[in-house]
């Protein structure tokens, strides 16, 4: 446990607003929420994205050296890819994929209707680049729950108190839902050696001393060493409102990134060889598989 006499207060660095960027071809809206400009400022998290989406959705398309989170918040989304493995996903679910040395998948909304996702890009340290592929489907029911008054987190990843997420990392990280009553204060405990963002979803907060608005994303730095801990410290206005909001925390990996399309790998080099092996069949074949019909 940690000792709370030695804990650093954490501060929010810096505040920046999603990115509305409209409809295109694959989906209805969509917007950028930590956009992929600037890796030594975000790392390990690469890209956050919010898709709306009925049809077509996000059809057969490859990834090598991450790691994707995608959180349903409304609708229904099939999934599938060319392991063989497909099933639909409804609000609350989360899919943590490792894409590992390559796979070819495919996200669409169940029956067209509509999905309403977050997909978050984690960067995979270069040892762990082409690591075997893993789906962990984490249904609403099975994740960890952590409660104190006007309080409740939803454990994804890592752990809070007592709780422990169930999802299963090659670089731990920390991966929270927090909802929290209005007029509420809430210090959630992290690595001091990681970097956090807070994505506020419903709401508004002030988080590490500065108020973030619904919409709008805070980062926290590392603030001292590893085996040291520290605390990022939430509060939540007076009102009728609750506030729901997304923190993940990681180490940085320190290492060079360098991204080409759906692949991130340390060198160009490394994304060249990502590029014929998946021109050469070696991730698969794209699968002839039917939409679903039931979920």
């Amino acid at each position: 446990m940690t000792d709370h006499t030695t804990l650093v207060e954490r501060r929010a660095d810096r505040v920046h607003t999603k990115r509305p960027l409209g409809p295109n071809g694959q989906v209805d809206d969509h917007a950028m929420i930590i956009a992929p400009d600037n890796f030594r400022l975000t790392d390990p998290f690469l890209v956050l994205m919010e898709d709306w989406f009925s049809s077509p959705g996000f059809e057969w398309h490859p990834h090598r050296g991450i790691e994707t989170v995608t959180m349903v918040l409304d609708g229904v989304l099939e999934h599938g890819d060319s392991l063989g493995h497909a099933g639909a996903l409804e609000p609350g679910d989360v899919q943590w994929m490792t894409a590992g040395r390559g796979i070819i998948h495919r996200e669409l909304a169940f029956h067209n209707e509509h999905a309403h996702t977050l997909q978050l890009w984690v960067n995979l340290p270069a040892a762990a680049k082409l690591v075997e592929t893993r789906y962990q489907d984490l249904r609403q029911g099975a994740h960890a729950v952590h409660t104190e008054p006007g309080v409740r987190v939803q454990v994804i990843s890592g752990t809070t108190g007592a709780a422990i997420g169930p999802a299963l990392n090659h670089h731990p990280i920390t991966g929270l839902i927090l909802d929290l009553d209005p007029n509420t204060k809430y210090a959630q405990l992290l690595p001091a050696d990681a970097r956090a963002f807070a994505y506020v979803l419903d709401g508004r907060a002030v988080i590490g001393r500065q108020t973030v608005e619904q919409g709008q994303v805070a980062w926290s730095d590392p603030v001292s060493a590893a085996g040291s801990g520290s605390a990022l410290t939430v509060r939540t206005p007076e009102g009728d409102q609750r506030t729901r909001i997304m923190v993940f925390a990681g180490r940085p990996l320190g290492e060079p990134v360098v991204a080409g399309g759906p692949f991130v790998m340390n060198s160009h080099a490394e994304i060249e060889q990502a590029f014929r092996d998946y021109n050469s069949g070696r991730f698969g074949t794209i699968p002839r598989a039917a939409r679903l019909t039931t979920r």
